[in-house]
Order: structure tokens, then sequence, then C-alpha cells
């Protein structure tokens, strides 16, 4: 497989490594920074605390890809939320989803349109989003997706006010979340604002946990009738 210009100019840019997301009989090859902790800039986390956690493939996010390869197809638009190197879109993508990938670190969105290319896959939608003040034109979407989101108490708050202003009416939003502390307070939220929170325990192989696999709690919520 040759690389495309974009993977070209990532090549040129940081030591990258792969990664192989293998579910029945799709095959994805994914491409991402060799080592996250070489990327963190102090400047950016004293103003707000960001790290680079785009530069890992989590276990959520192979969880959330896992989920979203079984059933049918979402139908209509696909947003997906911190999507990172945005693995469940590239999944979606393959199945013919209109998804549209954000992050709020570029480099993030351009390895993602680098993965779809070097998978052989159409083109994918990216736009830098903070989905802590979702800009209006962004618009609603019939499924919203995300995975890993909650680290902090500020990240369920927020979460919370833009799943309202994202989700079309009769739409979803499915969330992969591990043991995270606040992953009880954003579904109390969520209930709170009447919306129908369901959840599902998988187990998802990762070399991070000594049991040799980390728990993941698939969240699906979806907005009061009216």
């Amino acid at each position: 497989m040759h690389p495309s210009d974009l993977e070209d100019r990532l090549r040129g840019r940081f030591r990258v490594r792969t990664e192989t997301f293998e579910h029945g009989p799709l095959s994805l090859e994914i491409l991402l920074p060799d080592a996250a902790e070489e990327l963190i800039d102090e400047a950016e986390f004293d103003v707000d605390e960001r790290l680079p956690y785009w530069a890992d493939l989590w276990p959520s996010a192979r969880a959330l890809a896992r989920r979203l390869l079984e059933g049918p197809a979402p139908a209509g638009r696909v947003l997906e939320l911190g999507s990172g190197v945005a693995l469940p879109s590239l999944v979606l993508l393959a199945r013919g989803a209109e998804v549209l990938a954000t992050d709020w670190y570029a480099d993030a969105l351009l390895f993602a349109r680098a993965n779809a290319e070097r998978n052989g896959l159409p083109a994918l939608a990216t736009a830098e989003v903070d989905w802590r003040a979702v800009p209006e034109e962004l618009g609603r979407f019939d499924t919203v997706i995300a995975a890993d989101v909650l680290y902090e108490m500020r990240n369920a708050e927020s979460l919370s006010l833009a799943l309202p202003r994202l989700v079309a009416p009769g739409g979803v939003a499915v969330v992969a979340v591990p043991g995270r502390v606040y992953r009880s307070e954003f579904v109390s939220r969520m209930a709170w604002r009447g919306w129908k929170v369901e959840e599902v325990l998988v187990r998802e192989p990762t070399d991070y946990s000594p049991a040799g696999a980390q728990q993941i709690h698939l969240l699906t919520l979806r907005p009061p009738a009216d």
C-alpha cells in the first residue's frame, strides 16, 4: 500500500506506528503517533489542561466500533465527538454511513483522514469542534457517538448540555465509557433531562489491564419523545 500525500506529510512531522482493528470481515490498519507523551504541549496544558489523548487508540473506541458494526448501519447523519483518530467513524464510513468526525485537535483530524485514505475508504468529513461550545451551524444529527470523553466533571457537564443540541428528534447517542468516576454523574444528568438511558457492559481486550481486558460501559441515550 503506497502512503497518500497526507500520510507522507504526517510521517514527516511525527514518529508513527500502526495498530490493527479487526471485527468480523472488517480489518483496518490505523496510523498513530508513536508516543502520545511526546506531543504534550505545556503551554496548552497551562491554559486549558489540554492533553493529546487523541494520539492513542483506546479500548473504548474499539468497543464502540464493534458496537457500530453490529446490526443495521445508522441511517441519516452521524456525528462523532472527540473523535481522535476516529476509529468509530471509520468503521461507519466502511458501512456507507454519512459521518462527520470532530475533534479540537487539528492533527487528530489529519490522522483520521489519512487513515480513511490508507484503508481505501471514502473521504472522511472532519471539522474542528470544541463540544463544550457547540456552534449552532453544526446542526442536528440522527446519531451522535463518542468514546471515552468523560475524563472530568466538566466533561460530564458539557456533554449533557451538548447532546440535546446535537441529537435530532427521534435520534440516538451512543457513548462508550470505561470505569470513569463521572459516568454516573453524566447518566444522572441525562435522566434528569428526560432522556432514556440503556447501559450494556462489554469487555475489550487491552494491554492496560492486568486482567487482559477492560470493562466498557456502552450507553445508548434517546431524547424525550416531545
